[in-house]
Order: structure tokens, then C-alpha cells, then sequence
């Protein structure tokens, strides 16, 4: 592992935060969690042991959290990333994407002793995930409660955090209590079904605003939350045909209540090719959300424009009959088709649409109909998040999106 020469005693980058040194806080997203460089290899033809096989190899900057500020500042906002990268190839490849883009690197702390996170995926020549190894141990050590407590002030003036399940508890715990003191918002992302549990040590602090599960990843929160395992994975019977949107959300819906009674204000059920769910204890709740600074000088007005035009507000339907004390509300929002290419970034950048959105100025339905549309065009190309996004084409998605979403449930108090 090479350190260059104009590293600090201490192992500090120049121009990285120090302790002691003041920062200079500005209204933007707060990203915490990992960045990883993703090492795709795909074979050409059946692959035997003991022998290497014909095929591609792409490097892709990874990282859940990393996608999800990407996505974010491919829509005209300017995140700042809290995170850990060392002096090798993999962080150097990191860090020149990020500085070349313009985002600051005041959060990425780099020292000598830290491995960037890596993962390799061995994909087999039918396109499915065959093998794979991670090597991520350090954004648990180094990306912890100290490191995150420095950008206080960051967090402080947010319009909405967004923490990752690559953070320990501790961790977790240290972000959602700092947000807790000031009512930033929080966008808890799972990750995987492993690390999903890990909001357990959060949800007490009642600050999780968002959590954007996959099915697996919702069953296994709220086993964690309850601490039992009294929740299952959705069985499919594909000789019974496909399940209707109304059948995903009865299923699913003595989890998702687990999660919005335990104080998560919003949970957004990604389904894959089945769309979105989005659910709330009322619409009411997703009225009453606000978010600091999510307007001019801070953030740009064009995505808010372009959307708004064709996704007016309250215009989902069905939403307008539901009654301002319900005390569930639930939205269907469709995926749109796509030439899929590889799925690797469609929930970071449906997350990452969605939060850009939000601080932009869109409500929430508006925002998740721009996140199923970010996530439409990653699927279509080999990174994990795309090089550009045309603001006309998204808005145009989006606007599909909107009309074609459907109110599920608006349950009364009564």
C-alpha cells in the first residue's frame, strides 16, 4: 500500500478535517456511510474449477452511500459525503471521481491504515450473481462515532441525512442522535438483509424519518424491531402467476405497520419490477414533513420546474378521497420498463432521486415518482449510477410514474 508524501502525522490528509479545525457548514444533503470499489467480473461461457474463463472485468465505484450522493449530485444538489478511503488504488479511484466532479472531500477521512472497501462479484454468462467476496471491514473501523460527531455542524443544517447499514450501531446511533437534537430528517438505507437488523438500535431514538427496504430487507427489520422472528419472506408460486400489487402490500402489511409504529414516518417497499410502495401512518404525516433549506439560493429550481409541470400535486389517484385522520395510507407507485443491462444501483439511485427531489421542494409522492425514474436508467447501463441525466427524459418518467400510481389503502382511525 503506497502513502504519499504530503500525508500529516496522524495519517490526515491535507485539506481533510481535523480535530479541533473549524468546519464551515452549508445546506446540503449529509451522505454517512461507504464508499467501494465494485469488481464485476462476467463470464463469456460456463465457467469449470480450477481454471480461469473467458469474459469482462469492469471496475464500478460502489458503495450504497456512495451511489446515493452520486445520483444526487447528477441532479443538480451537492452532497456531502462522510465516509473512509485509504491511500490505495481503490481509494485513489474514489477520491479523483469525487474531487473531479467538485464534491467536497472535507468528510472522507484517509489514513495510512485503512483497506478500502472492495467487493468482487463473479457473475456467470447467464448474467446471475455466482460468487462473490467483501472486503468492507473498514467502514465499521473507521467510519465511527468520532469520525461522524466532527461534522456536527453539516448535520445540523441539513434538509435530511441519509445513513447507511454499513455503519456499526454505534454509529448509527451517534448520526440519528445528533439529528435528533436539531429535527433533521433521517433516510435509513438497509443494505443487505444482514445489516438491515441494525435499525433496531435506531428506531428507539424516534428520528427515522425514511427506511427504503426490499421485501426481505422489511421482513428482516421488523423481526429485529420486535424481536421475534414472527415475520416471512414472501413465498412466490410462479405456476400461480404473477401477484397483484393489492396481494404485495397485504402480505407485507403487518411489517410495514411493525416499522411505522415504532416511530419510522415513511417506508418506501421497493419490489423490484413490481415498483414501489409507499406507506405512511396517514397522508396527512407525508403533508406535514418539512425540509430545511430546500429551496433557492440553496438548491437548484430546474428539477422542481421540469417535475412539477408534469406531476402536479395530489393528483395520485384515489388520494384525494383519503381522509385526513387515517391512520395508514399506502401508494402503489409502477416501475417502468427498461432494457435492463445490470440491476446493481436501481435502489441507490431511486433513494438518491427521491432525496435530491425532496431538496429540491417536491412532495414526497413526487419525489419517489423522479427516484423510480433515476432508477429506470441505471438498470440501463454497466455503472452504478449513470454518467448524466437528461432532466427532460426524468421528468417525463416521472410523470409516468405519477399517473400511473394508485392509493392501496386509507384506513380511518374509526
Amino acid at each position: 500500500m503506497s502513502s504519499p508524501a504530503n500525508k500529516t502525522v496522524g495519517g490526515v490528509q491535507p485539506g481533510f478535517s481535523k480535530e479541533g479545525q473549524a468546519i464551515k457548514c452549508s445546506v446540503e444533503p449529509v451522505i454517512i456511510g461507504g464508499m467501494v470499489l465494485d469488481v464485476n467480473a462476467t463470464s463469456s461461457m460456463h465457467s469449470n474449477p480450477r481454471t480461469t474463463t473467458p469474459g469482462k472485468v469492469i471496475f464500478s465505484l460502489g458503495g450504497v452511500a456512495r451511489n446515493v450522493a452520486d445520483c444526487i449530485s447528477k441532479l443538480e444538489a451537492r452532497p456531502f459525503m462522510i465516509s473512509a478511503v485509504g491511500f490505495d488504488l481503490p481509494g485513489n479511484m474514489l477520491l479523483e471521481h469525487w474531487e473531479s466532479a467538485g464534491l467536497s472531500i472535507e468528510g472522507i477521512q484517509r489514513h495510512q491504515d485503512i483497506e478500502t472497501a472492495v467487493v468482487c462479484h463473479i457473475y456467470d454468462e447467464k448474467g446471475e450473481v455466482a460468487a462473490g467476496v467483501a472486503h468492507v471491514e473498514s467502514i465499521e473501523k473507521f467510519l465511527t462515532p468520532r469520525w461522524i460527531e466532527k461534522f456536527k455542524c453539516n448535520i445540523s443544517s441539513t434538509p435530511i441525512l441519509m445513513v447507511d447499514a454499513n455503519l456499526t450501531p454505534s454509529s448509527l446511533e451517534a448520526s440519528c442522535q445528533i439529528a435528533a437534537q436539531v429535527n433533521t430528517p433521517v433516510w435509513f438505507e438497509p443494505v443487505s438483509v444482514a445489516k438491515s437488523r441494525r435499525v433496531a438500535s435506531v428506531v428507539q431514538f424516534l428520528q427515522v424519518t425514511f427506511a427504503s427496504p426490499n421485501e426481505d430487507e422489511l421482513v428482516a427489520m421488523a423481526n429485529a424491531i420486535s424481536g421475534r422472528d414472527i415475520f416471512k419472506p414472501i413465498r412466490r408460486d410462479h405456476s400461480s402467476g404473477k401477484l397483484s400489487k393489492e396481494s404485495f402490500f397485504q402480505m407485507l402489511k403487518p411489517a410495514i405497520r411493525v416499522l411505522l409504529d415504532k416511530g419510522v414516518k415513511v417506508v418506501v417497499v421497493t419490489l423490484g419490477s413490481e415498483g414501489v410502495l409507499l406507506c405512511s401512518k396517514g397522508k396527512s404525516n407525508l403533508q406535514k414533513l418539512s425540509f430545511r433549506g430546500n429551496q433557492p439560493p440553496y438548491f437548484s429550481r430546474r428539477l422542481y420546474e421540469v417535475v412539477h409541470k408534469v406531476c402536479p400535486k395530489d393528483q395520485i389517484f384515489g388520494a384525494s378521497m383519503c381522509e385526513p385522520m387515517s391512520n395508514l395510507f399506502a401508494v402503489h407507485f409502477p416501475a417502468l420498463a427498461a432494457s435492463v443491462v445490470r440491476l446493481t444501483g436501481a435502489g441507490d439511485c431511486l433513494v438518491g432521486g427521491t432525496i435530491a427531489s425532496l431538496c429540491a421542494g417536491l412532495d414526497v409522492m413526487q419525489s419517489i415518482a423522479v427516484g423510480v425514474a433515476a432508477a429506470k436508467v441505471v438498470v440501463e447501463v454497466e455503472s452504478n449510477v449513470p454518467d448524466e441525466y437528461c432532466l427532460a427524459k426524468l421528468a417525463d418518467d416521472a410523470g409516468s410514474v405519477y399517473s400511473g400510481a394508485t392509493m392501496l389503502v386509507c384506513q380511518s382511525k374509526l
